[in-house]
């Protein structure tokens, strides 16, 4: 008597390999959707800590605008302010710390009735410097 169709240890492995194929593309998935929460977080904290800083900043602009005289510092924040040669005007200028490698950068020119912000924008706090450790060839041929 002849058999045909699939034995019992073929429907074994089958289901074996079924089960290892669903294990590795859920340990991808839960791999995957770790990695993107780090993101969602790391940008979470970032825009949380500008909206921070911005408020700080409007808090200073506030201290300045109201203050007969611009202070040297106000809410803990050191403010900076000197006279533009270009411009005619006295500047000022500070910063608000957003994290630990950015800043939120204020440049502002008090007038008499009113106030002009030259820039409000974040920025890295590292300075960047110029990696110039790989020798790589220059084109020039040697003879």
């Amino acid at each position: 008597m002849s058999r045909s169709g699939i034995g019992v240890g073929s429907a074994s492995m089958v289901l074996v390999f079924a089960v290892l194929c669903l294990t590795i593309f859920s340990l991808i998935t839960f791999v995957v959707a770790n990695n993107e929460r780090s993101i969602v977080d790391a940008k979470l904290n970032l825009v949380t800590g500008y909206y921070e800083a911005d408020f700080l900043a409007e808090q200073i602009l506030i201290d300045i605008l109201t203050a007969d005289t611009v202070p040297s510092s106000s809410h803990g924040i050191e403010i900076l302010s000197g006279w533009d040669e270009e411009l005619g005007v006295e500047t000022i200028y500070y910063y608000c710390p957003v994290s630990p490698i950015k800043a939120l950068y204020v440049n502002l020119v008090i007038r008499d009735d009113s106030f002009d912000i030259l820039s409000w924008r974040m920025r890295d706090t590292d300075v960047w410097t110029f990696d110039d450790s790989i020798n790589v060839w220059s084109g020039d041929i040697e003879e």
